[in-house]
């Protein structure tokens, strides 16, 4: 089974309440290969939503406390974000996922970089929260440009 970035398949799940979908996740959804996971519903975040951020760090420093994750207004979505990562993780363990493509830049899913909180599009080396949980249970995991070798 892979875990893969709700918004990937088709699940208007983003901040602006759209998707990023992907026709061949999609389909691979369809046929049950795939189990989906947004971090930031599955902390109680609304759709439509302000665009969140981490400030501080990247999600191993939101682990370990030195970070946090902001929305555009600066309201502290730290405990959202985590719930939402640890369900993920959680969804991922049960079905015994060995592969996870996440969406590329995000405070919960970004691999490689994410945006560094200051909410101007630039990018910062680091992974997201939901990325960090999973890489400390050897779950490989790839953004969607590397997953399609983009």
């Amino acid at each position: 089974m892979i875990l893969v970035s709700a918004c990937l398949t088709g699940e208007k799940c983003r901040y602006n309440g759209k998707d990023c979908s992907n026709l061949i996740l999609k389909k691979l959804k369809e046929k049950g290969k795939i189990v989906s996971v947004c971090p930031e519903v599955k902390g109680g975040l609304s759709v439509p939503r302000l665009p969140c951020e981490i400030t501080g760090g990247d999600g191993q420093a939101v682990l370990e406390g030195q970070a946090r994750v902001v929305n555009a207004i600066g309201k502290d979505l730290t405990p959202e974000l985590l719930a939402g990562s640890y369900a993920g993780l959680k969804l991922a363990k049960e079905n015994k996922v060995r592969l996870a493509v996440l969406k590329s830049n995000s405070a919960a899913c970004g691999v490689g970089k994410i945006f560094d909180g200051s909410f101007k599009e630039k990018l910062i080396n680091g992974n997201g929260i939901l990325t960090v949980l999973l890489m400390k249970e050897n779950i490989r995991v790839v953004s969607e440009e590397e997953f399609f070798g983009i």
